[in-house]
């Protein structure tokens, strides 16, 4: 931020991030009082989550503002999708090293972006001056029961992925100058979705909402897939086999080296797809949950009673498979995981 401004705490707010609130919304008072009112719909529960966004850690010094501000939202509307919430709202907590009005524009282009087209407005917040840090609570609503919880799979239930992973890991890869991610060729459209899968993910909300009430458990896969995988497993005491023949993947993902291919698919991090598990009885709801949705989904794996992951390699060997993902105090600045977040 290097053009900082004379613009005070209040102004700023009021220019950048004070917006009035759809009609028909949940919220009955937004930005400019002491605490928000939300009115969630009759019956139903909350559902809340907080994701941080830290310079350095989850992202490098210089990344586009506009793509920072779709991202800081999208990671936790990720959350509610995960849950199979509807949003109601959200609040924003900003602190800034400088105040540059023109950061700030584009990064609130951004941020409400993605807000207004998934209707869940800009609550309330804070801003303070320190180290670039975004931090935002995210409110949305579930009904009693349809919550696709973590502790709810069971042995037997088919493992199903949305999307694709890899590809946010790959990108981080290639801008950190890691020599077998440099040296892969690429066509200008498939670095640009690249770039778009690490900086402008989008939230999986029509799927976790068409799969409340059919899927079992699920989650967002924002540290790796096995490890996010792990939470699932340990929630719910089951174990898992993926079967690697069924990942699906994009085209550059496909000609790199196995190592860093299952490096990248099963460990990457920054895809924010969901996982999640369902009775085999239910895969016609599914499929058609997917297409309701338009989002594709594929059936990975299945859950088992043992403990622990398992990956059926696609040379036909069962492996014993670490359930590794991004860990925020394991790794510094300088490593392509610590742009992983959620």
């Amino acid at each position: 931020m290097p053009h900082a401004s004379r613009m005070g705490e209040f102004e700023l707010i009021r220019r950048h991030f004070q917006r009035a609130a759809p009609a028909g919304s949940a919220v009955v008072l937004g930005v400019g009082d002491d605490c928000a009112l939300l009115q969630p719909p009759p019956g139903e529960l909350l559902a809340i989550s907080s994701d941080m966004l830290v310079e350095g850690r989850h992202f490098v010094a210089g990344t586009d503002p506009q793509a920072l501000g779709h991202k800081a939202l999208a990671v936790n509307l990720s959350d509610l999708a995960a849950m199979g919430a509807c949003p109601l709202g959200f609040t924003l907590a900003l602190s800034l090293p400088a105040v540059d009005d023109a950061w700030l524009a584009a990064f609130s282009a951004g941020l409400l972006a993605l807000a207004q087209q998934h209707a869940c407005p800009l609550v309330g917040g804070d801003t303070t001056a320190g180290p670039l840090n975004l931090c935002i609570t995210v409110f949305g609503s579930v009904a009693p029961g349809r919550a696709l919880r973590r502790d709810a799979a069971q042995a037997g239930d088919d493992l199903w992925l949305s999307g694709r992973t890899g590809e946010a890991r790959l990108a981080l890869e290639r801008q950190f100058g890691r020599p077998w991610a440099t040296a892969l060729a690429l066509s200008g459209a498939e670095d640009a979705d690249l770039q778009t899968r690490l900086h402008r993910p989008e939230p999986r909300l029509a799927l976790g909402r068409a799969l409340a009430g059919v899927a079992r458990a699920a989650l967002d896969v924002s540290d790796g897939l096995t490890g996010d995988l792990g939470h699932v497993l340990a929630a719910s005491r089951v174990g898992a086999c993926i079967d690697e023949a069924m990942l699906p993947m994009a085209p550059p993902l496909a000609r790199l080296h196995a190592d860093h291919r299952r490096e990248c698919l099963l460990h990457g991090g920054d895809d924010y797809e969901l996982l999640f598990t369902a009775d085999p009885t239910r895969r016609a709801e599914v499929e058609a949950a997917a297409r309701s949705s338009g989002t594709p989904v594929t059936r990975i794996g299945r859950l088992e009673a043992a403990p622990g992951l398992r990956l059926q390699t696609t040379d036909g060997r069962l492996q014993d498979w670490p359930l590794r993902g991004f860990d925020h105090f394991g790794a510094g600045p300088s490593d392509p995981g610590a742009a992983a977040s959620g």
